[in-house]
């Protein structure tokens, strides 16, 4: 992720979703935020009404947070707002392969939602704060690699749509389900993982999608 940056342009680098704020051992200068507070993070942010000036910010980045966006146009005009000319916004999410059905659709608690529709942009007055909890794991897949969605990404320049495999992570347990391999096998399970990147319509579980500002 950090060598999608763009460090030539003016401007903070701010991540929403930050967690526990872990980025910051790889990007000193990011701006962890999140939507609660917590004592790793800079800022509280609602991502749909963010507090930053218009054209303020240089990069912004997403991790495991687009697909709990009911309404990703919405989101994706407010990022718009805040990014400065060419600013980026870099996405990381799961991907729905073959084997990431598998993984995302039977065995994780969130749903992939593939086939159901979604609603771009939020209704009028919508109340953000109040939002409901929402998860479609399939929601990157489809709009970044379909072309139904092409239209309503006019507003940017796709520079990178990467499919990975990161099999090594899947099988690590996550969070909190066990480790399906020793720790001293890691640098075999990164083999494997290149390996099968070059299928990724069969092997990949994750999508890095990098999108620049017109």
């Amino acid at each position: 992720i950090s060598s999608y940056i763009n460090y030539n342009l003016k401007g903070p680098i701010i991540e929403l979703g930050s967690g526990i704020g872990k980025i910051k051992e790889v990007i000193p200068s990011c701006i962890c935020t999140d939507i609660v507070s917590n004592p790793w993070i800079d800022k509280v942010e609602q991502l749909y009404q963010l507090s930053f000036s218009d054209s303020e910010v240089s990069n912004i980045i997403m991790i495991d947070v687009f697909h709990h966006l009911r309404y990703p146009g919405s989101a994706l005009k407010e990022l718009s707002r805040v990014l400065c000319k060419k600013g980026r916004l870099i996405i990381f999410e799961p991907y729905i392969s073959l084997l990431g059905f598998f993984v995302y659709g039977l065995l994780h608690h969130e749903p992939i939602s593939m086939n159901k529709n979604i609603e771009w942009m939020a209704p009028e007055n919508f109340d953000f704060n109040n939002e409901p909890y929402y998860a479609a794991q399939g929601n990157a897949t489809r709009i970044f690699e379909k072309n139904q969605f092409k239209e309503h990404l006019k507003g940017w320049n796709k520079l990178v749509c990467k499919k990975m495999s990161y099999i090594s992570y899947i099988a690590s347990g996550g969070y909190s389900k066990p480790q399906l391999y020793p720790t001293k096998l890691f640098p075999l399970m990164c083999i494997i993982d290149t390996f099968c990147d070059h299928l990724p319509y069969l092997f990949a579980t994750r999508i890095l999608v990098v999108l620049e500002k017109r």
